[in-house]
């Protein structure tokens, strides 16, 4: 059985559980916060970072969430995320690293460090500056999506990728947060709940962080 080293908000590790309930594969959860990190964690991953994919069984430990992703496809055939010709694959490709790159620099990281590890951890209040500018940010990043769900029918093309995965991770850790707008954005808006009622989405909606509940809205599949 596959141990899921992660935490309720870490959007690289809510991409890999998305990935692993598409594929239908089973796994337990292991909650581990990176700045609680024990030795024991960083004999699995030194970097002390999650997610960590561990089967104790099989001495296997898998890390970061791209290259667990990129192994789940090589020997899973069933259910692919990451396909299509060679072209069609890159963009898959290159949206996933656009949305854990560019997306998370912009919005997710400076949202997370204000809204969850200032309070959590460091008790501090969030800097309002930050915050403004993360959410000014978010527009862009909407503005793009709804320019590719106007012109094609999901993010990557014509078929339901990594990439729509990838995005809607990171939106849903903004949405936890209560920070989604989605004003002028309907087209994201409506390709948003319609991921977000996947079967595979349902297990992060029951998630909650300890000390940081999340919106009443945020579990239900039409907001």
């Amino acid at each position: 059985m596959w141990h899921l080293y992660q935490f309720p908000l870490c959007p690289f590790s809510r991409k890999v559980q998305l990935a692993l309930g598409e594929k239908k594969i089973g796994y337990e959860l292991v909650t581990l916060y990176p700045w609680d990190a024990d030795e024991r964690f960083r004999q699995l991953n030194p970097a002390g970072r999650v997610p960590v994919l561990h089967d104790p069984d099989k001495r296997i430990t898998l890390m970061d969430s791209m290259a667990i992703c990129e192994y789940l496809e090589e020997t899973i055939d069933d259910r692919p995320l990451i396909l299509g010709t060679a072209r069609a694959r890159a963009e898959v490709r290159r949206l996933v690293a656009l949305f854990d790159e560019s997306f998370y620099s912009d919005i997710t990281a400076p949202l997370m460090y204000e809204k969850m590890r200032k309070r959590l951890v460091l008790r501090q209040s969030p800097d309002s500056r930050t915050l403004t500018a993360a959410r000014r940010l978010l527009h862009e990043h909407l503005d793009y999506i709804d320019w590719l769900i106007d012109n094609r029918r999901w993010l990557a093309g014509s078929q339901l990728s990594l990439a729509d995965f990838a995005a809607v991770a990171h939106l849903s850790v903004v949405d936890y947060l209560g920070d989604m707008d989605w004003t002028g954005h309907d087209s994201a808006h409506g390709w948003y709940r319609v991921m977000k009622s996947r079967p595979s989405f349902a297990p992060l909606l029951r998630q909650k962080m300890e000390g940081l509940p999340p919106p009443r809205n945020y579990a239900d599949v039409n907001a």
